[in-house]
């Protein structure tokens, strides 16, 4: 079975974001920085080369395959910031068509730059995938 390439690491964080070339989207990061730190608070980790998460989760699949991920991240991507929300977007219509300019995929939020949503509406998005998927995965 294959490995996850996406695990936790000790890559330091503030190095990573360092290296984003673009200042909004670099300003944008430390942002969510802190919006995801005290939501869930746990401090930021790096998964994989790219991800910046927030705790984590065991799953195990019926097929076998387990693994531990963040229960909340963001990749600053060069076309969007990326968000890892893993409850997905299925009772998030409300929400959705207050948050302002985004798009989304099944557990991915990309927004082009936070000043284009409504941050309470983002916020409370976060604050609901982090319950949902701390309930979920609780020990």
């Amino acid at each position: 079975m294959a490995k996850n390439k996406t695990t936790q690491n000790e890559a330091n964080v503030e190095d990573f974001l360092n290296a984003v070339p673009d200042e909004t989207k670099r300003a944008d990061s430390y942002a969510l920085i802190k919006i995801m730190q005290e939501i869930t608070g746990e401090p930021p980790k790096m998964w994989g080369g790219s991800i910046i998460g927030f705790g984590s989760y065991h799953y195990k699949y019926d097929s076998g395959r387990e693994g531990d991920m963040p229960i909340v991240g963001f990749s600053p991507r060069k076309t969007a910031l990326t968000l890892y929300i893993m409850n997905g977007f299925d009772r998030s219509d409300e929400l959705l068509a207050k948050l302002g300019k985004h798009k989304i995929g099944k557990s991915c939020l990309y927004i082009k730059k936070l000043a284009a949503v409504d941050s309470a509406i983002l916020r409370e998005m976060i604050a609901l995938s982090v319950s949902y998927m701390s309930d979920k995965y609780s020990e």
